[in-house]
């Protein structure tokens, strides 16, 4: 396996029941007792529509078996969805659900996939339910940064085939709003939060999104600034060395551990885009980082990915790794290595 292999889709599979993609694994062994996410689901449908999508330079799907998980998961995060648009985020496996409707997360990443699959699937009727799912979310915010941040990423992708969809260009422009008002307290950070915490580039990320589909291009400078002060920060010499999950501040160690994989791959969704704006190769060669992290290019030369499963492991510890191959690790496998095949592996 090299930084520009194609993704492999099979622990993807064997993580995944006739209800939804099972969080944890022991191992590489699904954990159904510990039941279901949206949050999961929904980065699944990204991924999926993602490769299906034209142009994606990903492996054919003879067997119409990403096109029936895609399918399986667009009903999951549909069936989260409350009247009122608000998000459940867990499930059982008798197929309860459990916890109070909100905004948080949840609600922002089935947004993501809800809009991602509007935006880039293939199949004419999931588009549709996809694009009625997102209408019906799409029309509530959240108080939680991120969570905008997740939302306006579903929205951007709404526009790709619907540029004047009045939904997603609000929730776009709300959700850059909201990430650059959360830093208003903070002049002398150039970040719009006082620590990094997780998912740090999605916050770049959904202003580049946003100054280019609203045409704003004091936003998409924004994003570029930020984006790069955050690359700059999670890059030591030849690897990247990211955000550990306890978050960081300036003043404290680093590396910094356990690392987790969720982080690198929005870095490399942030440097994608960056990459697809500006041609810059900075921004590819990042994402070629982001791929080589799971590879062992990373503080203690671990390699994470697993070649034969297709999973990922779960964390990067500073004596090793986290043997168990979860769902939110092996998305973000999957989605990184697509960018870098995509962007690097070039026609």
């Amino acid at each position: 396996m090299t930084a520009t292999t194609l993704p492999r889709y099979g622990h993807l599979f064997a993580l995944t029941d006739g209800i939804g993609l099972f969080e944890h694994a022991l191992f590489t062994d699904p954990r159904p007792e510990h039941g279901y996410c949206v949050d999961d689901v929904a980065r699944g449908l990204v991924v999926l529509c993602r490769a299906d999508a034209s142009g994606s330079g990903d492996r054919p799907d003879p067997t119409g078996r990403r096109a029936q998980l895609a399918w399986a998961y667009l009903r999951f995060v549909r069936e989260s969805q409350r009247e009122d648009g608000r998000v459940v985020n867990r499930r059982d496996t008798h197929g309860a659900w459990h916890g109070p409707p909100g905004v948080e997360d949840c609600w922002g990443r089935a947004l993501w996939g809800l809009g991602t699959a509007a935006g880039r699937g293939r199949d004419p009727e999931l588009t549709a339910r996809a694009m009625e799912g997102f209408e019906l979310s799409g029309g509530l915010r959240s108080p939680w940064p991120r969570a905008m941040a997740f939302a306006g990423l579903g929205a951007a992708e709404v526009l790709r085939v619907d540029p004047g969809r009045g939904t997603a260009r609000s929730l776009l422009a709300d959700a850059a709003r909201a990430v650059v008002a959360d830093g208003a307290g903070f002049p002398s950070w150039p970040w719009p939060q006082p620590r990094l915490t997780y998912a740090n580039a999605v916050i770049p990320d959904v202003l580049l999104a946003a100054g280019s589909s609203l045409g704003d291009p004091q936003l998409v400078e924004c994003g570029l600034a930020m984006l790069g002060w955050l690359l700059d920060v999670e890059t030591a010499p030849g690897h990247l060395s990211v955000t550990p999950s306890g978050g960081w501040s300036p003043g404290e160690p680093r590396p910094g551990f356990d690392q987790q994989p969720i982080e690198v791959s929005t870095l490399a969704d942030a440097c994608a885009r960056a990459f697809e704006l500006t041609g810059d190769s900075r921004w590819s060669r990042a994402v070629e980082l982001a791929a080589a992290w799971f590879l062992g290019a990373n503080d203690t030369g671990t390699v994470l990915a697993d070649e034969v499963s297709g999973g990922c492991c779960d964390g990067l510890q500073a004596r090793g790794r986290n043997e168990n191959q979860g769902a939110e690790s092996t998305l973000a496998l999957v989605s990184t290595l697509q960018h870098a095949h995509r962007l690097v592996v070039r026609p």
